[in-house]
């Protein structure tokens, strides 16, 4: 008997999501299924996939080489049957984005009207979320995140970059003063992160490089706290261009040391579990997103 597709459908999501009864939520099927399922297949090939015990799994060498070459033949597959049926298929289905609340709210959401009777045949379902998550286990389709990607099993899409701009509300300016010079910064109430260090240092060059390292009178964990924070004249903060953009321009922030900018600009990448030719509704949000967000790549406040 031959493997079928679908066993090695089980089979890869096993692997993916790292137990049995993980892969048996996301298939929609009993763990003793998925067990049943493993176990014929195993059979079918003569050879042991898995090795498991009450606590844990590991794959073979077997196992190895027919994860790796099963998960191209399902790729292949997709990818054969979604460039069939969207020569003649319009966009559609649910499509599930996740990104930091920031982005979610300044980024995404003011364009979601365009997107919609663009494409109004998807079903949008955005959450919010500061920490990076497991794709597999929130069921998402796009992960959007904000600077440079650590190593990962996940791929990924480069949807452009942010410039970063020290920034102060003209209330909080009044009251304590304009900093001439990123020395003057030691004497002001700075507004840092908490759970991202490397965001504490601020895009400014001085004697010692073009990274300033900030101590943070307030700190948060979200950019959206930090930059109502500056709103209210609460302290200085660096923050993202497309967060602050329409406030720049209302005048309810204003750029402070712009001609100590270094010009370090954050990647923004979309990161996914495909590698083949995406779902027709993946490609399409991230080429409408892409084209909204080369808006932000450009950004000069010097003067």
């Amino acid at each position: 008997m031959k493997a079928r597709s679908d066993e090695l459908q089980i089979f890869v999501c096993v692997i993916e999501c790292g137990s049995i009864s993980a892969a048996a939520e996301q298939v929609g099927q009993t763990p003793s299924a998925v067990s049943r399922t493993l176990s014929r297949l195993e059979a079918k090939l003569d050879t042991t996939l898995i090795n498991r015990t009450t606590r844990r799994m590991d794959l073979t060498e077997e196992g190895k080489y027919f994860f790796e070459h099963a998960k191209l033949i399902l790729d292949q597959m997709d990818e054969l049957e979604e460039r069939l049926t969207s020569r003649q298929q319009t966009p559609s289905g649910r499509l599930r984005i996740n990104a930091a609340s920031p982005f979610m709210l300044h980024a995404i959401v003011p364009y979601i009207d365009e997107f919609r009777r663009l494409y109004p045949d998807i079903q949008l379902e955005l959450n919010s979320n500061d920490l990076i998550i497991d794709l597999l286990e929130q069921s998402t389709d796009i992960a959007i995140r904000i600077g440079t990607l650590a190593d990962s099993t996940l791929h990924a899409r480069s949807l452009g970059c942010s410039p970063l701009h020290i920034v102060a509300s003209p209330a909080y300016l009044e009251k304590h003063g304009v900093p001439v010079e990123v020395a003057d910064l030691s004497g002001h109430t700075l507004l840092g992160f908490t759970q991202n260090e490397g965001l504490n240092q601020w895009p400014l060059r001085y004697v010692h490089g073009d990274r300033w390292p900030i101590e943070a009178s307030i700190s948060a964990s979200s950019g959206e706290t930090i930059r109502h924070l500056a709103l209210a004249g609460q302290g200085i903060a660096s923050l993202s261009h497309y967060m602050t953009i329409e406030d720049i321009r209302a005048g309810r922030l204003q750029v402070l040391l712009a001609e100590f900018n270094s010009g370090y600009r954050q990647p923004i990448n979309a990161v996914y579990y495909r590698n083949s030719q995406l779902a027709l509704r993946i490609q399409c949000f991230l080429d409408f997103i892409q084209g909204k967000l080369a808006d932000y790549a450009i950004a000069d406040f010097s003067g």
